[in-house]
């Protein structure tokens, strides 16, 4: 069997292998196999095939594998505007019921309406903010 096909079949091994375990690394080390085999078919001999795969693999798990890395684990989104709110703490300004209240969220007051319609939430007391519609803030009491 020549030598290029057994490189082909080595790539295509890692390629099934990187599919699996999602590291980018088999993957990488699967096109440093593909292009020993291009040097096979070129007839390099064999210790000059493993040196260029030894090479080829570290170049890419050290130069292309953080930057792939990079690429999938993006940041998370930061919220903002009214959506920044939800999972907050405010304050109750005013007795909050299933249909009005009054909260204060860092520094601004709000009108209020208590998530469970059956709650009554005393002045003074501290709510989580489950949810803003439109102008009004859903919330929780803290526990």
């Amino acid at each position: 069997m020549d030598e290029w096909v057994i490189w082909v079949i080595l790539a295509v091994i890692l390629g099934v292998a990187e599919i699996f375990t999602l590291t980018a690394s088999l993957g990488l080390l699967g096109v440093a196999a593909i292009l020993t085999a291009a040097t096979a078919a070129l007839g390099l001999p064999v210790p000059l095939q493993l040196i260029f795969f030894a090479l080829a693999s570290t170049a890419g798990l050290v130069v292309l594998r953080p930057i792939a890395m990079r690429h999938i684990k993006q940041p998370e989104l930061e919220r903002f505007g009214v959506e920044a709110l939800v999972g907050k703490t405010a304050y109750v300004v005013s007795e909050v019921t299933g249909r009005e209240g009054r909260v204060r969220i860092g520094g601004e007051e709000w009108s209020a309406r208590a998530y469970d319609e059956t709650l009554v939430i005393p002045t003074g007391a501290s709510v989580d903010i489950i949810e803003i519609e439109g102008a009004t803030a859903l919330v929780y009491p803290r526990e």
